[in-house]
């Protein structure tokens, strides 16, 4: 496994990442305070310079009303 974070499967989640908030209606603001965060770690995690974790991909899932699995390519 490559330990570079601009990978393909990157490029894809946080694609979706982006997508789901905004279909959720919701901001990056509004989604990090829902999450317990700052906007700042929001755009970085759809930037792609933040990896997410899995229990960060299941938090994201439940407000943005998806399954973790919806996000991975």
């Amino acid at each position: 496994m490559k330990k570079a974070i601009y990978t393909r499967e990157q490029k894809v989640l946080v694609k979706k990442l982006k997508k789901a908030r905004e279909e959720a209606g919701l901001d990056q603001t509004q989604a990090a305070q829902l999450l317990g965060t700052t906007q700042s770690y929001i755009s970085k995690l759809e930037a792609g310079q933040r990896r997410v974790d899995v229990i960060q991909l299941k938090e994201i899932a439940k407000i943005y009303k998806k399954k973790p699995e919806d996000f991975l390519p």
